[in-house]
């Protein structure tokens, strides 16, 4: 049995362009942790990677119910903007917001979690690109590889991936 064997984890990509390594490497860490890990999509078709991974969601993104699970991370990419002003992508946040769930975005996906209104005052990193998106919304944007706040983790892309899974591991097990 893993040290997570008993926590539930949805992974929410874009169908078209989620960047692969943002969501293979902290899928097999979390599996690897004995982790339920479900995919989630805007489409049960066969999604594809900015390079050129394919997976099949598991699970409709609108499916999802925050009671079910430990933690939700928003996988960035460029396809990421499809949940930027999405309101079901921001009740699902919202929900996840509240520990002891765990709430975490990655690379190009932040900007959802500042637009739902959870960053504000909020130590947090991104893509560089989206720097200016979050402070907007009052972040605390700090440029480091991974950045916890509370129940809130922030990646900056995929050199991160791993310590960013590592972080929502730890967050988990307390």
């Amino acid at each position: 049995m893993g040290e997570l064997s008993a926590k539930k984890i949805a992974m929410i990509i874009a169908h078209e362009g989620f960047r692969d390594e943002e969501l293979s490497v902290p899928l097999e860490i979390f599996k690897k942790a004995g982790a339920d890990v479900k995919v989630a999509s805007t489409s049960l078709e066969s999604a594809k990677g900015k390079l050129g991974m394919r997976i099949t969601p598991d699970v409709l993104y609108t499916d999802i119910d925050m009671k079910d699970y430990d933690a939700v991370v928003f996988v960035g990419g460029p396809g990421s903007p499809v949940y930027w002003d999405d309101p079901v992508a921001h009740k699902i946040a919202q929900a996840a917001a509240r520990p002891p769930k765990v709430l975490a975005a990655i690379c190009a996906a932040p900007p959802t979690l500042a637009n739902a209104g959870l960053l504000k005052g909020k130590r947090v990193t991104s893509f560089p690109a989206e720097k200016d998106r979050l402070v907007a919304k009052g972040a605390l944007h700090t440029g480091k590889g991974v950045e916890v706040d509370g129940n809130i983790v922030t990646g900056d892309g995929p050199r991160s991936a791993a310590k960013f899974a590592e972080e929502i591991i730890r967050l988990l097990k307390k």
